[in-house]
């Protein structure tokens, strides 16, 4: 049997750094099929550095997340937005316009959010009390009409692997360059990794079915923190620098 080997990462949101250490690791473990879930250049550190990396691959997959298609609208209150759009070249937007919905090889499902939006949580949910895991028969009966075994979303920047009461197996990579936010719709709520790392997954292909591989970075965050720093950006820089949320003073 020939053995197939997938990298997955997600949410990269801008930092290069982040980037570079995953897309080396990646090139020294010889993978040559990646999947992109999305979320790429919305964020203050190195957008256009991030853009040019991966356009510069043709051989990755990319799936269109939330983030990415907000940069494709003309106008946006969001000060990540206002940061990022002026930025980026046509050559770029047209780029991300090129992104998929969601992408599927063999038995796999890829997506940013969930199969059927890219804004919702897949395993978590947001409730008065923050963001708890969803109960996995709630994620049971989400996915009953999805015909893959396995899905792979992100968007949450959370890193974990949920096997469902029906065989089921959902993927997250966590994310690259942006381990921590804080969101205040439809609750206050934040998505914590607890470590700067820089994440991606890996899938493997074995005789007993499809192996994970979780794969945390060192990287010099300190360099990505102090960009965002520069551009007045605290929750992008306590996120990258600690891997915890920087919660806006009330």
């Amino acid at each position: 049997m020939t053995t197939k080997t997938i990298a997955v990462l997600s949410d990269v949101h801008s930092n290069v750094y982040a980037l570079d250490a995953v897309l080396s690791d990646i090139a020294r473990r010889g993978i040559d099929t990646v999947v992109n879930l999305g979320d790429t250049l919305f964020g203050p550190v190195a957008p256009v550095e991030s853009a040019k990396r991966l356009m510069e691959r043709s051989d990755i997959v990319s799936i269109m997340g939330n983030c990415d298609r907000a940069l494709l609208q003309e106008e946006s209150p969001s000060l990540t937005f206002q940061q990022v759009k002026p930025l980026l070249t046509q050559e770029m937007l047209e780029w991300i316009r090129t992104f998929r919905n969601a992408w599927v090889f063999e038995d796999i499902l890829f997506c940013h959010g969930t199969p059927f939006s890219d804004e919702q949580y897949l395993l978590e949910e947001v409730n008065e009390r923050g963001a708890t895991a969803k109960n996995v028969l709630e994620v049971a009966e989400l996915l009953r009409e999805v015909p893959q075994s396995i899905v792979v979303c992100g968007h949450t920047h959370l890193p974990r692997c949920v096997h469902l009461p029906d065989g089921k197996l959902v993927l997250n990579p966590g994310s690259v360059g942006f381990p921590a936010y804080y969101e205040d719709a439809p609750y206050p709520h934040v998505m914590e990794a607890m470590s700067p790392h820089a994440r991606y997954a890996i899938l493997r292909q074995t005789k007993n079915g499809w192996g994970i591989e979780q794969v945390m970075l060192p990287y010099d965050w300190e360099q990505a923190a102090k960009l965002a720093e520069k551009a007045g950006r605290p929750d992008y820089s306590h996120a990258i620098r600690t891997g915890f949320a920087y919660i806006p003073a009330e």
